[in-house]
């Protein structure tokens, strides 16, 4: 069996790692990943993924990129269930990365322009 993702997109915020009680670094990213395709309106859309950095690859990513940087992402999905307060099951999907690639960075005068 086989659970494997390979995405390419932007991230959508700065990074900020946490702690977990027994001291492991995670960090949890939306990666705005394009579409191949143009929408009815001839608009190229994008899917927000959740993605779930650990340990080393977490404090990389966090010191290294930033907002609008492209990354490469190689990873697995899982799936988590949970009951919310009216008892109903909900679902949660996210992408756990087992590496990650920094591919570009936004250059200098769009960074002037945010600000």
């Amino acid at each position: 069996m086989l659970n494997q993702v390979v995405l390419v997109g932007r991230l959508t915020d700065d990074l900020e790692i946490t702690e977990t009680d027994n001291g492991k670094k995670v960090t949890t990213m939306i990666l705005a990943v394009q579409r191949s395709f143009k929408n009815s309106e001839g608009i190229y859309e994008a899917d927000f993924i959740k993605c779930t950095l650990w340990n080393a690859i977490a404090s990389s990513t966090s010191e290294y990129c930033k907002k609008g940087d492209i990354i490469g992402l190689k990873g697995r999905i899982q799936v988590t269930n949970y009951t919310d307060n009216d008892g109903a099951k909900k679902y949660s999907t996210e992408v756990i990365a087992e590496k990650v690639t920094f591919l570009s960075s936004k250059p200098l005068d769009e960074e002037k322009s945010d600000n």
